[in-house]
């Protein structure tokens, strides 16, 4: 253990709410790797409910004020709302509460912290880093939005003095972390719903990467993005130390793409002239070339040895939810992707042109929020337009007001396709018979979104299996 982490018994019995999301299951693991009790509860079960129960947590599903009986502190996040009976009950006790951020940064003291943030792209950065280092013989903390591949977990208590921490943006979460290091992958508008405008978005960027100078560390910027680009101009102007990376000629590590490999991007990384050694990827995409540089770049402002760093990079497999193979059945391949932004979404089709050649691809998508529909129902359908069939869902927003235009049926318009090759389907429970439907053998079927769509693989897979049967 990190002789310099502060001890966290003064949390007492810490209770966390929400305890089966990415992030709160996440600190939750390491609370208890730490030592201290925990108890929690999520409305739902589910596999990560199950592997904190495994590790001697008390979950409840459900919520009840019940659960804030014998606690000293209480976890939650800025989604639970402030007449929540145990959040009501916890504050009419006097029981400390702290939100997911602060949570988060109390861990993080006294470690080397660094902080991955970015409109999209943290989890797979965050992700590739953590391995990165791992391969330089450093043993980091994590915390990750999604669950490594190579480990299995989405956040691990190390040895070292490093820790890794994926920096959500959508409710100012990032502006808590003391982080000596940062990286932003790209600043565009979104959770809009928490900023109201881009300026702020914009202006709390600034205050994050303020916030690394002012312990003395630097933040590493992709300036191929217009937004990274912009706020690499303003922090170098506030004395900010940035590292920029992209392929842009003016990046301080440009990015080389030399081709695509048999299973991902291959490039070399040139630092004033020098050439840092060609990175091969495992995983496809142009995106995570750009996302792999950014671990690289920063694993050396660490200290680590580049060619250690490349090594950990080339063994990247990926993470849960993100280019997520489900299975194959009458040769259709399924996959499934967290993608619910239009910039991402074009990505990950982009990347899996690469995977599938001439092959037919057939998405499903299910937008997630209708703010974030009404800003980019237009963007979400010509994104959409990178696929050859496209079935597209109603929007997945429980407990939110509509907004008028904010729709399926409206996103489903603006794709840019013939209109036999799309199809706006309202019944969660016919998708997969359109997917499988429009899906021949050799094709590849892939559902995209950050509700319940990823449930959709499993029937797919079920349906084609018993197409294939009864054609044999």
């Amino acid at each position: 253990m990190n002789e310099a982490v502060g001890n966290l018994t003064s949390l007492g019995r810490v209770h966390v709410m929400g305890i089966g999301g990415a992030g709160m299951s996440g600190i939750s693991r390491i609370l208890v790797a730490r030592g201290v009790t925990v108890s929690g509860c999520d409305a739902k079960d589910s596999r990560r409910v199950a592997a904190l129960a495994v590790l001697g947590v008390d979950v409840h599903i459900g919520h009840s004020a019940e659960h804030a009986t014998e606690i000293d502190t209480l976890i939650v996040s800025t989604a639970i709302p402030q007449t929540n009976p145990e959040l009501v009950a916890a504050r009419e006790r006097g029981i400390r509460v702290m939100t997911r951020a602060e949570a988060l940064a109390a861990i993080m003291e006294g470690y080397r912290g660094i902080a991955v943030a970015g409109t999209h792209g943290k989890t797979t950065t965050t992700s590739m880093l953590t391995i990165a280092l791992q391969a330089c013989g450093a043993d980091p903390s994590f915390a990750i939005g999604s669950e490594l591949n190579e480990s299995g977990s989405n956040a691990y208590l190390g040895s070292g003095t490093d820790f890794v921490a994926e920096a959500d943006e959508s409710d100012g979460a990032f502006l808590a972390l003391p982080a000596f290091a940062g990286i932003v992958t790209n600043v565009e508008p979104d959770h809009l719903d928490y900023w109201k405008t881009f300026d702020a978005i914009e202006s709390a960027f600034l205050e994050f990467s303020l916030a690394i100078s002012q312990r003395g560390g630097f933040v590493t910027v992709c300036v191929d993005d217009p937004g990274g680009a912009r706020l690499a101009m303003s922090a170098r102007a506030a004395g900010v130390d940035v590292r920029t990376y992209g392929v842009s000629d003016d990046a301080d590590y440009r990015v080389d793409m030399l081709g695509v490999g048999e299973r991902g991007w291959r490039f070399d990384v040139i630092a004033r002239g020098v050439r840092l050694g060609v990175v091969e990827l495992a995983v496809p995409g142009r995106h995570n070339a750009l996302n792999a540089t950014a671990a690289l770049v920063t694993g050396i402002g660490l200290g680590y040895n580049a060619t250690d760093l490349r090594a950990g990079l080339a063994g990247f497999s990926g993470t849960r939810r993100r280019f997520d193979y489900k299975g194959s059945a009458d040769r259709v391949r399924v996959y499934d992707d967290y993608a619910h932004h239009p910039t991402e979404i074009a990505a990950t089709l982009r990347a899996m042109r690469e995977v599938i050649g001439d092959s037919q691809l057939v998405v499903a998508f299910q937008a997630h929020h209708y703010y974030r529909t009404a800003m980019f129902v237009k963007e979400f359908g010509e994104a959409l337009g990178l696929a050859d069939q496209v079935v597209v869902l109603e929007v997945f927003a429980p407990g939110e007001e509509a907004i008028p235009g904010a729709s399926g049926v409206a996103m489903a318009s603006h794709v840019p396709l013939p209109a036999e090759q799309v199809v706006f389907e309202p019944s969660w429970s016919r998708v997969a018979q359109h997917l499988v439907d429009r899906a021949r053998p050799g094709d590849v079927v892939m559902t995209l979104g950050a509700g319940d769509i990823a449930m959709i693989g499993t029937e797919v897979l079920d349906l084609l299996r018993l197409r294939e049967a009864l054609s044999s």
